[in-house]
């Protein structure tokens, strides 16, 4: 398989040949032959990835990219930040990240290719845009795995101090790059075993949770997690959305996966609603009953959860060490083996959407020719995480520094999404569909802007500065002659 992309600039118009006939691998079989509203060879693309993920893999990829159980690893800070009001920003980050949603549902129907961001607001607005939409998710997804290996390697030594942070980050890294290689029926498999899981886990920790409630362990039930009238502020609440958000995060890798679903493209946009509903909903139980049962909430809102325990803490409550050690164990195999392998894979994709556009190195574009798997953008994603995930780990503030980049750069691109959905459909294409292509994204818009002016100072300054970076980028491809430009677009009637 060359590992030439098929972006050169085509006569408006053009229309790349149907290669399904020459390559049976290209949508695996007559199950994808309906697979998509618009293929992506109407865009000036070669279907190179094995089209064979059906809704169910697309939602359980998403599930587990999201981690049922997220909020066990930065319950703490999102309780500090909240005043103690922990399941109230949850509630208010998933109804923010639905609007984000709803709005990736629309641009996925009009552009069904890998790329998320980057393809919808290069098509939806300008190719300049998407390139700069590109460079900032990537400041989220080429972090996200280096982040959750890093926790997951804290968690384990936590568990098993004789094993330092470093060597557990490398296991993590190898395990996770070896499965990514042998394609993603491979991915998905194991996610699904990786979900059951921590529903497992979640489940008894719910259960039990309540019964110790009705015991009277910890505070007994009240809505103070919901809302508590004695720290309440919508600026508290919203700072603390944008610590909160990093659970979220995830349900948007769904998008990447565009070319290897085989089912319509609106399978896309329902199996990242279904799933922001799904963990959403868990979220908020489980950050309710754990707030109930924090041993010291006071001091954990006055000094803050250093040493990220304050979640097993409640579950020591609730039943002793054993569900203590379990929430912990089970939050370092989520986050280091099920979300970061997903997190490869959507980072990979990535990569390979933006290289064979060339506005990244081409041999990022090359795909294996048995696997169907974008490898050379999946073993530079490794190499990058395994480096970042090394030098966190020797940082005092690697976790914190990581987690504030990482939010900093997804919310950013939210936002240039929703005004890509105003612009493709409502401005250019004079959609009468009001509620989805202008008040849908506006509400998005202004509800993710409020939470990235109320994010830490520190992450707006290094959120910037990558932004920054992206725009010198962006002037020296012009200089160059290498202005972001995307394949031809063959005028389609838009999904209604």
């Amino acid at each position: 398989m060359s590992d030439v992309p098929l972006s050169e600039n085509r006569p408006p118009g053009h229309r790349a040949p149907d290669i399904r006939a020459a390559d049976p691998h290209a949508t695996d079989g007559p199950a994808s032959e309906g697979a998509a509203s618009h293929n992506v060879e109407q865009f000036g693309y070669k279907q190179e990835l094995r089209r064979t993920l059906s809704f169910r893999d697309l939602l359980v990829y998403g599930l587990v990219f999201m981690v049922p159980i997220a909020p066990f690893g930065i319950f703490g800070g999102v309780f500090q930040g909240s005043g103690g009001m922990v399941a109230l920003a949850y509630t208010v980050g998933m109804v923010a990240m639905m609007f984000t949603a709803l709005s990736y549902a629309q641009m996925s129907q009009a552009f069904p290719m890998a790329g998320s961001v980057y393809s919808y607001a290069g098509r939806g607005i300008a190719a300049p845009v998407g390139f700069l939409s590109g460079w900032m998710i990537l400041l989220d997804y080429i972090l996200v795995p280096g982040l959750l290996y890093l926790i997951a390697g804290v968690a384990m030594n936590s568990l098993v101090s004789s094993i330092p942070v470093w060597m557990w980050v490398i296991g993590f890294v190898v395990l996770n790059t070896v499965v990514n290689y042998t394609g993603i029926e491979m991915t998905a498999k194991v996610t699904r075993v990786m979900l059951i899981g921590e529903l497992i886990v979640l489940a008894l920790f719910i259960g039990i949770g309540l019964a110790a409630l009705v015991d009277g362990k910890g505070r007994g039930f009240d809505l103070t997690p919901i809302y508590n009238g004695d720290t309440f502020s919508w600026s508290l609440v919203f700072g603390a959305v944008s610590i909160a958000a990093l659970s979220f995060l995830g349900f948007d890798g769904i998008s990447m996966l565009s070319e290897e679903n085989k089912d319509a493209a609106s399978a896309i946009g329902k199996s990242m609603v279904a799933a922001l509903l799904l963990a959403g909903s868990l979220f908020i139980a489980q950050t309710w009953i754990a707030g109930l049962l924090v041993p010291d909430p006071d001091r954990l809102i006055a000094e803050g959860d250093p040493d990220g325990t304050a979640f097993y803490d409640a579950a020591r409550v609730a039943a002793g060490g054993w569900l203590a050690t379990l929430t912990a164990a089970a939050t370092a195999i989520a986050w280091g083996f099920a979300n970061s392998l997903v997190a490869q894979a959507a980072t990979s994709r990535l990569l390979y959407a933006m290289a064979r556009d060339r506005q990244l190195p081409s041999f990022l574009a090359k795909v294996h020719p048995k696997h169907r798997v974008p490898v050379n953008a999946t073993l530079l994603t490794a190499a990058v995480s395994l480096g970042l995930g090394l030098y966190t780990s020797q940082r005092e503030d690697g976790i914190t520094l990581l987690s504030t980049l990482v939010n900093f750069g997804a919310l950013t691109t939210f936002l240039v999404l929703h005004v890509a959905v105003v612009v493709h459909y409502l401005i250019r294409n004079k959609s009468k569909d009001y509620w989805r292509h202008l008040i849908a994204p506006t509400l998005g818009f202004a509800i993710l802007a409020y939470v990235v002016i109320n994010a830490d100072v520190a992450a707006q300054r290094l959120g910037f500065v990558w932004l920054g970076i992206g725009v010198a980028l962006l002037i020296g491809l012009a200089v160059s002659g290498r202005r972001p430009q995307l394949s031809a677009i063959d005028r389609v009637e838009e999904p209604a």
